[in-house]
């Protein structure tokens, strides 16, 4: 059974709250970057940017696209072996939830260690106004958090300096929304920030090391499925709770909604006939909704404005949660104090005073009735 507590923000960070209430603006910092040749350094404008800078003329949230897109891959640059990467995650984020889950179910976690940063958004430099990701200092100052044991960084921008400098790319400090990097521990760089090709390296190209190598979450045979499903969950669902929550205007809120509940009504009306949403297997294009669905109750629905209808109030989709939750290993990516604390603490703008509501603690460990499905 889920236990939450309702956690109460620091003296500190509630006024580092407050008082940041109003920033919104992107600040362009300078930083050196290795010159291809690796002779020399030249400046390069580094934008720093927050959540809420997403949002358009328009009133509308526009997710901007990730940066570091290398990939493992048995014989490449980035070869698939044990102890060389390094996952660096958030568990608030849904996006890197999703790459913990494929971590777990194939079985990589004793291959590639994982670093968790602090739930709530903070200064990551005296020098700016940058808000963002942090790692504690300490071991004990965040349950489920810790420090860089890598790089000694004290925010995630460190870390994509400490990139760039050894990146063949143009360097970034992306978004702050969704956090999740793919660390090369040898080269020193990230490989990859984008965790839809995470998770696809996680169960294809590990196999050699993975202990539950034949576990294919992206069967060759379903792909076509999986491929329309993501299609449809990840603009309307998944990115579907931004565009609500992060809307400055009647309108896009109006259309985001619209959508995330069309939406919701199809994944429900499709899990009233089996199973998973491709079929009577377990794929990516399930671990892909759940990591959303499980936040729905608990955050979107408050914080984001998505309360049109509950996740309790569909049937078939708050049984499927809680099936998929059930499966070995899914529960340990779901810290649901981290998620209540950076949704409810890390958005000034949408909640100034920062303050978690108190429910509704929703025990996922709870029968289900998905076995019905079970031929």
């Amino acid at each position: 059974m889920i236990t939450t507590r309702t956690p109460t923000l620091s003296t500190a960070a509630s006024l580092l709250l407050t008082h940041r209430h109003r920033i919104l603006a992107a600040r362009t910092l300078s930083v050196s970057v290795s010159a291809a040749a690796g002779s020399s350094s030249i400046p390069v404008k580094m934008t720093a940017r927050s959540a809420l800078d997403e949002v358009t003329d328009t009133g509308a949230f526009d997710r901007s696209p990730s940066t570091f897109r290398s990939s493992v891959s048995r014989d490449g640059r980035f070869p698939a072996v044990a102890g060389r990467y390094h996952l660096y995650v958030s568990y608030a984020c849904p996006w890197a939830s999703r790459c913990l889950a494929f971590l777990k179910l194939k079985g990589l976690d004793h291959a590639i260690g994982v670093t968790a940063v602090k739930p709530i958004f903070e200064r990551t430099k005296e020098s700016d106004e940058h808000l963002g990701w942090v790692f504690p200092a300490a071991a004990d100052e965040e349950p489920g958090a810790e420090p860089d044991p890598l790089n000694g960084a004290r925010s995630v921008r460190e870390l994509y300096e400490i990139a760039s400098s050894n990146y063949a790319g143009k360097p970034t400090v992306p978004c702050s929304i969704a956090f999740q990097v793919l660390w090369d521990k040898q080269l020193k760089t990230v490989v990859n920030n984008e965790s839809s090709e995470i998770i696809r390296m996680l169960n294809a190209e590990f196999n050699g090391i993975a202990r539950n190598p034949g576990l294919d979450l992206y069967p060759a045979h379903l792909r076509a499925s999986i491929d329309e499903a993501n299609e449809l969950v990840y603009d309307a669902i998944n990115n579907g709770v931004y565009k609500c929550g992060f809307a400055k205007k009647q309108g896009p809120y109006d259309e985001a909604v619209t959508r995330l509940y069309e939406a919701l009504d199809r994944c429900e009306e499709i899990l009233g006939k089996r199973r998973y949403i491709c079929g009577d297997q377990l794929t990516e294009a399930d671990i892909r909704l759940f990591v959303t669905l499980i936040r729905f109750d608990e955050v979107y629905a408050v914080h984001f404005k998505c309360n049109k209808k509950l996740l309790r109030e569909y049937p078939n989709l708050f049984n499927y949660t809680k099936d998929i939750y059930q499966i070995p290993g899914i529960s340990s990516t779901v810290n649901m104090e981290h998620i209540r604390k950076h949704y409810y603490g890390s958005h000034p703008s949408i909640n100034p005073y920062g303050i978690i509501p108190a429910g509704p603690n929703i025990d996922y460990n709870a029968p289900h009735d998905r076995e019905r499905f079970s031929a």
